[in-house]
């Protein structure tokens, strides 16, 4: 049977060339003018060595540089000497704090070696465990402390560029027509800014790989990769949420089956030996998710701050997952009245932006999580940019305001004030990319990507399927625009409607 990576949509038609977005985003024409203005009609693509997968990956590694020359302040002496100076200088990271308060500098091994401060063991998931003690190898061990954190986080970050031109690459590659769509992930600033606070990227680029595979039809592929990803952070498995409503609509409940299966596999390959050897140090970082209180960058510390009393953690725990509950619903209810199928990547940026917006606490880093998505699920430059500068403005404002509370009476930095004022922009901008993806769903002739007529073209198996199951207005037969409008905005197309039979 030939696989989605081999077969097209219409055999009849020749491969369509690849879009341009200086041609078709007033933003991307616009910033093009830097290096000699939009590409012409009469360029020849694809006969060079410079593809756009080794371009971006170079724009993305050059980008990465940046972000770690903006952490220098911190590596010369910022991290080590005084309590806010690497606050003011916004190039915090939690890498070099945490090789020795972690036990990595003693030899510790994780989840069996339990810890002598104020955590027990340690907090993260069992792949991304693994990454650490990875680098700890890596870290020579003579020196002082302060030498050895500093090379652990060189080390880090040289790890961690590995992931971020594997994501540059994957998001290329995701999307065959639109590939210098992945140039909204290389120039992302928040993604220079915040590539080095955490681990994050290691799992951003095994859920970027993964989407890679489901786009060429590879479901089992796609779920051992997804099972990886969970296991190196949590957030990942969400992306079988909108895929099990997908594949509901479509009918193609073998396909997700596969990708279930692989994800279930991956993920109890790696846990189940941590799992039944050490149990206390394999459950701490869920435990501590559990009991973690209130913290930075969440609508729920906005509503602590204005209250005599701290909100209670089991209260908040218990209203973020419904209200978690409530937003994956509406998004399977969008999922299945929608007047076509929504492209996977879409509802994947929404499930994903519904837990950080209900989640008790945001990590700056976290922004990495949805980068790619959104350059998969809206890839329009100007509200990339609006989404990019409300992160940015957060990046800024955590580190001032935590400059301001840890500056004692000097007060240098943001007071809580200004800080709730930045988490608002945060949270508004993301509420503003989601806004506009539910617009595309719910007026498909409005998404960028299928105006020239394709369905879903990371959505493999789904891309061009008949509908089995909808409701609502996607159960009701479309009416077509009337001939005397037929040329004006982009083209209706016929791809994921539901059979007559099934109407």
């Amino acid at each position: 049977m030939p696989s989605a990576e081999t077969t097209s949509t219409n055999p009849q038609q020749p491969e369509p060339e690849q879009v341009r977005p200086t041609r078709e985003d007033e933003v991307a024409a616009a910033g093009s003018e830097l290096i000699g203005g939009p590409i012409g009609r009469r360029a020849l693509l694809g006969v060079s060595r410079w593809t756009p997968a080794r371009v971006i990956a170079l724009v993305m590694l050059g980008m990465f540089a940046l972000g770690m020359v903006q952490k220098f302040p911190c590596y010369d002496g910022a991290w080590f000497y005084g309590a806010s100076s690497q606050y003011t200088h916004a190039c915090y990271s939690d890498i070099p704090h945490l090789y020795q308060g972690r036990g990595f500098a003693d030899g510790l091994v994780p989840y069996f070696d339990k810890l002598s401060g104020d955590m027990d063991y340690l907090e993260y998931p069992v792949l991304t465990g693994v990454f650490m003690e990875v680098a700890a190898w890596l870290t020579p061990g003579s020196g002082s402390i302060q030498h050895q954190e500093q090379v652990y986080w060189m080390v880090n970050a040289g790890m961690l560029m590995i992931c971020a031109a594997v994501i540059a690459v994957c998001v290329t590659r995701t999307h065959r027509r639109r590939p210098w769509d992945a140039l909204l992930v290389a120039l992302a600033p928040a993604f220079a800014l915040t590539a080095t606070i955490n681990w994050d990227l290691f799992a951003v680029a095994l859920t970027a790989a993964a989407m890679l595979m489901w786009s060429r039809g590879r479901a089992f592929a796609f779920g051992v990769l997804l099972g990886l990803a969970t296991a190196a952070k949590l957030y990942p498995v969400l992306l079988l949420g909108p895929l099990f409503v997908l594949c509901w609509r479509a009918g193609r409940w073998r396909e997700f089956g596969r990708a279930a299966l692989g994800a279930v596999a991956a993920w109890l390959a790696v846990n189940l030996p941590v799992m039944m050897l050490a149990p206390e140090g394999w459950s701490k970082f869920y435990t501590f998710s559990q009991e973690r209180g209130v913290d930075f960058g969440s609508f729920w510390l906005i509503i602590s701050q204005h209250r005599d009393t701290p909100l209670d953690t089991n209260v908040v725990n218990t209203l973020a997952t419904t209200l978690m509950i409530l937003a994956c619903l509406g998004v399977a209810a969008l999922t299945l009245t929608a007047p076509r199928r929504p492209r996977f990547s879409q509802l994947a940026f929404l499930v994903v932006a519904a837990f950080i917006l209900t989640n008790k606490v945001y990590s700056p880093q976290y922004v990495l999580w949805l980068i790619p998505l959104a350059a998969l699920a809206r890839p329009k430059w100007r509200d990339f940019l609006i989404w990019q500068a409300c992160e940015v403005a957060y990046f800024l404002g955590i580190w001032l305001y935590l400059a301001y509370t840890t500056s004692g009476d000097k007060h240098q930095g943001l007071p809580e004030d200004g800080y709730q004022l930045v988490v608002a922009a945060h949270l508004l901008g993301t509420l503003y990319l989601c806004a506009v993806i539910v617009r595309d769903i719910w007026l498909p002739d409005r998404d960028v990507v299928r105006r020239s007529g394709e369905d879903d073209p990371t959505g493999g198996v789904l891309d061009g399927a008949k509908d089995a199951f909808v409701l609502g207005q996607a159960a009701r037969p479309r009416r077509h625009r009337h001939a005397a409008h037929a040329t004006e905005g982009p083209p209706a197309v016929d791809w994921g409607r539901a059979p007559e039979s099934s109407l």
